[in-house]
């Protein structure tokens, strides 16, 4: 299980890696496999909408979560290492 649950946080950790290392604050991702990353000013939904068009990943809308998650999307580390790491890389492409 220990193995399992490393895989996931490796896989965290390379989401945080790759929104810090643009610029955004992220939140969660220690004790969870999902990051929560800041857009300071933006409407979730047109930020998940914006990365579904442009980098074809799937994010969640921090809204659906209820007020306070408005500005913010939700990203899962759930998912074979190879898609993390492509989405990563058309997630820094998008936002260079």
């Amino acid at each position: 299980m220990q193995d399992v649950v490393g895989f996931y946080k490796e896989n965290t950790d390379i989401i945080v890696d790759t929104f810090t290392s643009l610029g955004f604050n992220v939140y969660g991702a220690k004790n969870a496999p999902y990051v929560w990353v800041h857009f300071p000013g933006r409407n979730s939904w047109d930020v998940f909408a914006e990365i579904l068009e442009k980098a074809h990943v799937v994010t969640t809308p921090g809204s659906g979560f209820g007020p306070g998650g408005e500005g913010v999307v939700r990203i899962s580390a759930f998912g074979h290492r190879e898609n993390i790491i492509e989405a990563a890389r058309r997630l820094k492409q998008l936002y260079k």
